[in-house]
């Protein structure tokens, strides 16, 4: 641990002076470094921009909440102001206004501080003013006096901040900071570290003689708190290095926008060779994932000569064998059956539907696609077998979170295809899962999908299914997906 100097102002109060020599926020090296070149810039009114990329849970919130703690104080007197930005309002601005009220109490500054309209505060005639920096937000008229700052700067337009976030810093020549984590290559982040001609790879400025791009991912971290890498790298084994998760939070690396879904090693690792199976093995725990098929949609073909309803994709039951690992270890997920039925309406597949899950396989857990038409059919498969049925609504959110519970299971081997058998329903998953597309979108979420040129995606999702029912075998389940806002 290291302290970079506070600079505390002379005509603060006593609290503050006591606040400001106690501890103030106690730093790492990475972060003092960033501190250091931050504060400079900002007594010496360079006007400097910085890019912050840290792994998730480094400390970049803290590595703030001093910098603002530093400005507040040393500026109290002469006043002066600060804009801290974050894609949201609620929760993640409310998560930095709370931490840094909370620092000022831990260093007895609580009574020089005061919050107005809970989103502006006050530490004598300086303040900071925390705002959304959501597409809608309204926000011109602020000015950023010392520092601008933008939190997790990956998930804000660059429209929205070179209209409406730039030019608050322009009047006092502000210095400002974007916080983040890799995402795509069009982000906020990338286009700043593009957009100056003096930064070099490793993020020195040559020509200012100052650094302006830092970067730590977690092999950085984990070398001056080792517990944080033994916890990274249980999440490399659990996710693995491919997962977009993974990639972009802690060895932050951009993704491109859209990409395969599956590389060629997932794909390998997704081949099983285990034998489809007819029945249930006795004593064997089983699972599945059920895609419904979706509303028949109005085509107009040369041969048929005049639109005709017709099904848009099939419904699709995924079987699978939850096989307990070794040692105690998360078990093995083996895809033993397929189903699949064409053109047949979801009420007259219910019964066979609700005999196969409940009196064949003896279903543990079934994932039903509970979107638009499919909400009454899970409805009725639940009132048959309870809370063995987990009805999943298709949001953006909740599609993303299937695609990282998919891949993660693909990534750390325990999620298996029966041998192919060059079976209907055999090469139908393979062309699927081979042709699949991960669309990222700048939110940190992510779609999945084959393109319509190379057919339907209805295995592809069953096996999606079949992954998050999958997710409570073994013991308690672990989130994948976007993390909580407002990490440190």
């Amino acid at each position: 641990m290291s302290f970079v100097p506070a600079m505390t102002p002379p005509s603060a109060a006593d609290a503050a002076r006591r606040g400001a020599s106690a501890a103030m926020i106690r730093l790492r090296p990475y972060q003092s470094e960033v501190a250091r070149a931050v504060l400079d810039s900002v007594m010496h009114r360079r006007g400097l921009t910085f890019t912050v990329e840290m792994a998730r849970q480094a400390g970049k919130n803290e590595l703030s909440a001093y910098l603002q703690m530093v400005l507040l104080l040393r500026n109290a007197a002469r006043g002066g102001s600060i804009v801290k930005a974050a894609p949201t309002f609620h929760p993640q601005a409310l998560i930095s206004i709370q931490r840094i009220l909370k620092r000022l109490d831990e260093n007895g500054l609580g009574r020089i501080s005061r919050l107005e309209k809970g989103s502006i505060l006050h530490v004598g005639r300086c303040r900071a003013v925390y705002l959304s920096a959501h597409p809608t937000a309204n926000v011109v008229g602020q000015t950023a006096d010392l520092l601008l700052e933008i939190d997790e700067a990956q998930d804000v337009s660059p429209d929205k901040f070179n209209r409406d976030f730039r030019p608050m810093a322009a009047a006092q020549n502000a210095t400002t900071v974007l916080y983040g984590t890799a995402w795509r290559g069009d982000s906020l982040l990338e286009h700043v570290k593009a957009a100056d001609p003096t930064g070099t790879a490793d993020g020195a400025s040559e020509a200012a003689g100052a650094r302006r791009h830092f970067r730590f991912a977690w092999q950085d971290v984990a070398r001056h708190n080792p517990p944080y890498g033994a916890f990274v790298e249980t999440e490399r084994q659990r996710l693995g290095e491919d997962h977009p998760l993974f990639r972009t939070q802690y060895d932050l690396l951009p993704l491109d926008e859209t990409t395969r879904l599956f590389n060629a090693g997932q794909l390998a690792q997704l081949r099983g060779d285990h034998p489809r199976q007819d029945a249930p093995r006795p004593g064997a725990a089983y699972i599945a994932g059920l895609d419904l098929a979706g509303a028949p949609i109005a085509i107009s073909t040369p041969e048929w000569g005049a639109s005709r309803a017709v099904a848009r994709d099939e419904t699709v039951l995924t079987i699978g064998e939850a096989v307990p690992g070794a040692e105690g270890g998360e078990p093995q997920i083996r895809v033993v059956q397929h189903y699949h039925w064409r053109g047949e309406p979801h009420a007259a597949l219910m019964d066979q539907l609700a005999d196969l899950l409940k009196n064949v396989w003896r279903a543990r857990r079934v994932a039903v696609d509970a979107t638009g038409i499919g909400e009454p059919t899970a409805a009725a498969l639940r009132r048959q077998m309870g809370q063995a049925v987990q009805p999943v609504v298709f949001t953006q959110q909740a599609k993303s979170r299937l695609g990282f519970e998919l891949l993660a299971l693909v990534n750390a081997g325990r999620l298996r295809l029966y041998a192919h058998d060059h079976s209907p329903e055999s090469t139908a998953v393979l062309h699927q899962t081979r042709h699949a597309q991960a669309e990222h979108h700048a939110n940190r979420t992510m779609n999945f999908y084959v393109p319509e040129r190379e057919g339907h995606d209805d295995f592809l999702i069953s096996l999606a299914l079949l992954a998050h029912a999958s997710a409570g075998e073994g013991g308690a389940r672990r989130a994948i997906g976007r993390p909580r806002p407002g990490g440190a």
